[in-house]
């Protein structure tokens, strides 16, 4: 009897175990890596794990996962390669749509559209991935590497993204956000966070694109009202790759050499962060276009930047542009290290804005700045900028972390 039990006891721990930690499914490369892969993503259970072994995995087609509670994981950045160079179907490389799902230690490359696509997960988290389209910038290359939207916990950690036409590294839409460790370089937007709340952007560098890091808000999304986002300890620095969007994008407009804009957004704190070797200006805090839009605020509120150290910046303006040729002739060519644009509703400007929604600027050394007085400008009035910073000398009301639960085995 006592046997019985014990070898009974044995094989419900086994089996709950499995329960519980799922199964490990193992895939090499083959000339059947589409279906196998494919099938493989089908058939997973919540808790399994897809090891990818080393080797090029080349596909015609995208793929796509469902199942929640997955780890998909390569042997490394350089030695698992899923290659979409042949891609002949499908809006991205891989398209992600299911909860607590892992993805780690492997390269999307050329995918035909988006890299990795994620939408509406709950908690997802991609550790050690590259996206990159090898043959350099290019507006044919897809629009964004690491691409999760309408999605809440969200971690991208020891990333690398390269050449993607709109965004390497772009959380859209989004709540609780944490982008840390991980380098953009050669896309249009290296980093941006848009129409999202609750994001940390930290320890990251973002060089050689056409703009380092943006915290936008557009008009016309489900989501808007960017707020709480903190930028911090990142190297912003030497983005200087010509702007190569598709014509009509709305990244199409930020100009070459541009190292953080904040657009639309409330409540960011951009502090401690390296901003340097930006042609056209180090960071920049404007307002967005007018819309049709009822539902939208263009107007960037309560912006704190403090801490940083600035280079050189705004040796090279891309006058070409609309707000760098604005602010290079108001500047009579003499490039500020921090622009803002100065855009307030109409009482605003006449009255001031209220002083719990103003700018805050704060400990960034010798650092110029330029404002724009719109009124004056479109009045043709004298005076039409200030340098002064003195108005905008305040206390730092910091904001809070963003904070995760991390589930056990992402690392």
């Amino acid at each position: 009897m006592n046997n019985f039990y014990i070898k009974y006891s044995s094989l419900l721990l086994i089996f709950l175990s499995c329960l519980c930690y799922g199964k490990e499914v193992v895939l090499i490369p083959t000339a059947n890596s589409q279906e196998e892969l494919q099938e493989a993503l089908i058939l997973l259970n919540p808790g399994d794990i897809l090891l990818l072994k080393e080797g090029l995995y080349q596909f015609e087609d995208g793929l796509s996962l469902d199942i929640d509670d997955v780890t998909i994981k390569g042997e490394g950045i350089d030695k698992t390669i899923l290659s979409f160079k042949g891609q002949q179907s499908g809006a991205q490389g891989l398209l992600v749509t299911s909860d607590r799902v892992v993805l780690k230690d492997f390269a999307v490359e050329d995918a035909k559209g988006d890299a990795i696509k994620v939408i509406g997960a709950e908690g997802i988290f991609m550790i050690n991935l590259r996206t990159e389209w090898t043959n350099g910038p290019k507006s044919t290359n897809g629009a964004y590497g690491l691409y999760p939207v309408e999605s809440k916990n969200v971690l991208i950690d020891g990333c690398v993204a390269i050449g993607a036409s709109d965004a390497g590294i772009y959380v859209g839409q989004s709540e609780n956000i944490i982008v840390r460790n991980s380098r953009a370089e050669y896309n249009v937007a290296g980093i941006e966070i848009e129409n999202s709340f609750y994001a940390d952007v930290y320890d990251n560098v973002a060089t050689h694109n056409t703009g380092g890091i943006l915290v936008f808000d557009l008009p016309d999304l489900p989501q808007q009202g960017g707020h709480h986002v903190r930028v911090f300890n990142n190297k912003a620095i030497d983005n200087d790759t010509d702007n190569f969007a598709p014509e009509g994008n709305i990244v199409g407009e930020v100009p070459r050499g541009t190292g953080i804009i904040i657009m639309a957004n409330s409540n960011v704190e951009v502090f401690d962060n390296d901003i340097s070797g930006n042609g056209t200006v180090n960071l920049s805090i404007v307002s967005g276009d007018e819309t049709e839009d009822e539902n939208y605020y263009p107007h960037p509120k309560f912006i704190q930047v403090h801490g940083n150290r600035f280079g050189e910046g705004g040796f090279d303006p891309d006058i070409d542009k609309a707000m760098a040729g604005i602010l290079f002739e108001v500047s009579e060519g003499d490039m500020p290290d921090i622009f803002w644009d100065g855009v307030l509703p109409f009482w605003q400007m006449i009255f001031g804005q209220p002083d719990d929604e103003k700018l805050v600027l704060s400990d960034n050394g010798d650092v110029s700045f330029l404002s724009l007085r719109p009124l004056r400008l479109m009045l043709s009035l004298s005076n039409p900028i200030t340098r002064d910073q003195n108005d905008f000398k305040k206390e730092i009301n910091p904001l809070r972390p963003v904070t995760m639960d991390i589930p056990k085995g992402v690392y």
